[in-house]
């Protein structure tokens, strides 16, 4: 998905208008309706300022890089984990994966 797309996407899901987010991030609300439009990219400041109004990483804003498809508390979560010794992360890692499991089991017989 394109940055324009995912400005708006976000911003509605937040239910905010383009006048309540360029508030937010101290720009206009004609700059807000280009960044939508595709007319405009945001410089990386104000690509930093949109991020953190909807506490999305940079990666998952431009929808590219490794991060890409995870918000900030994901990619938090994720860098904790990997902070922890090992056996606490093979604790953890099994019970996430029964859980993983145990919703998989239950689409399937949806």
């Amino acid at each position: 998905m394109k940055t324009d797309k995912i400005i708006t996407a976000l911003r509605k899901a937040k239910n905010l208008s383009q006048s309540d987010l360029a508030k937010q991030i101290d720009i206009s609300q004609v700059m807000v309706g280009k960044y939508e439009r595709g007319d405009a990219i945001p410089s990386i400041e104000v690509a930093k300022k949109i991020a953190d109004a909807f506490d999305v990483s940079l990666d998952y804003l431009v929808g590219e890089g490794q991060n890409a498809s995870f918000d900030k508390k994901t990619v938090k979560r994720i860098q904790d984990i990997q902070n922890m010794d090992e056996d606490t992360q093979g604790i953890l890692f099994n019970l996430i994966d029964t859980y993983i499991q145990n919703f998989k089991t239950k689409q399937a017989f949806s």
